[in-house]
């Protein structure tokens, strides 16, 4: 059954809630995707009070044009989420060893996705690349960047919020850089979105 991606709002952090407390997304609710938004002064950190911070954080960002991800839903139901935006609205990225600019052209960046395990290898995550790639493109961005993993290469590491190269292939993504041997930077072209004829 395919999904439908919606924009985080404030009225939707309850469903995001679900997908981040869900098995195998422990990662996700400690951070709540601020880790690449805050620099390492201002991150929260992890345990204790922080998580909620960085909800408190998440959902403020969800106030903003354009809202900082999408949520998937099946049949209603709450399965995965991506995070994208502007390069320039996640802050660790200008100082990371391996997600440093390639240029200076104006990019947006996927930075994370975020599947509970009973929704795993079930094509939630290429959904969410397909709404996360429409999405940016009607907020008018031209250039979408990734940061995958190559799970081909010997030095790849487990770190499956980034989403596979291959996957990024799949779509129309090309890699641009390599900084890191199993961590290519991806880009795809966007062409403007079509005004609808009234």
């Amino acid at each position: 059954m395919p999904i439908s991606a919606l924009p985080l709002t404030r009225e939707r952090m309850p469903d995001l809630d679900a997908v981040f407390e869900a098995r195998g997304c422990s990662v996700a609710r400690n951070c709540y995707c601020m880790y690449y938004r805050k620099g390492s002064v201002d991150f929260h950190g992890y345990g204790g009070k922080l998580p909620a911070k960085n909800r408190r954080a998440l959902a403020e960002l969800a106030d903003a044009d354009p809202p900082p991800g999408l949520i998937g839903y099946r049949d209603g139901r709450p399965v995965g989420w991506v995070a994208l935006g502007p390069r320039t609205g996640f802050a660790r990225l200008a100082n990371s060893p391996t997600m440093r600019a390639v240029d200076a052209a104006p990019v947006w960046s996927i930075v994370c996705f975020v599947v509970p395990s009973e929704y795993r290898k079930q094509g939630v995550a290429h959904e969410l690349l397909a709404a996360a790639i429409a999405f940016a493109r009607r907020n008018g961005a031209r250039l979408l960047e990734a940061y995958p993993v190559d799970r081909d290469d010997d030095d790849a590491r487990d770190a499956p919020w980034f989403g596979s190269l291959s996957m990024f292939a799949k779509a129309g993504f090309v890699e641009v850089a390599r900084h890191k041997p199993a961590r290519p930077i991806v880009r795809r072209k966007l062409s403007p979105a079509r005004r609808r004829r009234t």
